[in-house]
């Protein structure tokens, strides 16, 4: 049987790597540098899926992807929340007493001030947490430690000088699973589901409000709305929206149509299984 195939951005050992793992278990990983080149993987070869973070309960949203969903136009075939623990990392043969800094991605970094400004680490951003894990394997300075995941620990060979670093409990992120084909449910009363899309509206007042509309006299409920700029100016906005229902629910049909009569471009991302995450 032919193993899933799945790119990610940052090294293995990444929570992009955690949550594709517990999403595909045995699946063959990519690592890609950055986010469009997990975009472009996906994109030139449909044997591919990408595992990608879109939104942290802590830090929003993922500004990066925003840009790259209307720019790639990969499908949406799921999403899964990933609890974040943050781990403080250190060589074999170091401690607590010759760590002078601190490495990882911005966003790590500021979800653990606290544990920083106790014991007045000074600060190293990197590209990803996992790269900052492997980077630290690879060189030889025992001031230096990394905060990263338990599975980056166990594959660059670190040790913990402690466990979940983060300043606030309850850290979670979620993830999309996309892929160039279209990969539909079917729908079913006894499922929830969640449509995404991007939608650019006409340059007119009032444009927005006759844009959701049709959501609320179809009794249709959004759970996102964003908006982003377009091509770098402040004249226009892109929004990014999901929503509770299928297609083929004729409430969420209708409201679309409407959605389709007050904007410039409308491309449905995807339809998918809502993650029981949800129902928490």
């Amino acid at each position: 049987m032919r193993k899933i195939k799945i790119a990610i951005q940052g090294e293995l050992g990444a929570y992009s790597h955690i949550a594709a793992e517990n999403l595909y278990n045995g699946a063959e990983i990519k690592t890609c540098a950055t986010f469009e080149e997990t975009f472009k993987q996906a994109y030139n070869d449909p044997d591919y899926k990408i595992v990608i973070p879109i939104e942290n309960s802590l830090a929003g949203r993922v500004a990066d992807i925003h840009y790259l969903l209307p720019k790639y136009k990969l499908q949406i075939h799921g999403e899964h929340f990933q609890t974040v623990e943050h781990n403080l990392l250190c060589k074999k043969e170091a401690n607590i007493k010759d760590i002078k800094y601190v490495r990882s991605h911005a966003q790590a970094i500021g979800q653990c001030q606290n544990l920083i400004n106790k014991k007045k680490f000074k600060q190293i951003i990197s590209a990803d947490t996992a790269g900052s894990a492997k980077d630290l394997a690879e060189g030889n300075d025992k001031s230096i430690a990394a905060i990263a995941s338990e599975l980056s620990a166990k594959i660059y060979n670190l040790k913990i000088l402690e466990r979940n670093v983060e300043d606030e409990k309850g850290n979670v992120t979620r993830f999309l699973v996309m892929g160039k084909n279209i990969e539909q449910p079917e729908f079913s009363d006894k499922k929830k589901f969640i449509t995404s899309c991007i939608f650019r509206v006409k340059s007119e007042p009032s444009a927005l409000y006759k844009c959701l509309g049709g959501f609320a006299t179809n009794q249709v409920n959004l759970t996102k709305l964003e908006s982003f700029s377009v091509k770098n100016t402040f004249e226009q906005a892109n929004f990014y929206l999901d929503l509770e229902g299928h297609l083929d629910q004729p409430g969420v049909k209708k409201a679309l149509e409407e959605l389709g009569f007050h904007t410039e471009t409308l491309d449905i991302l995807g339809v998918y299984e809502a993650s029981k995450f949800r129902e928490k």
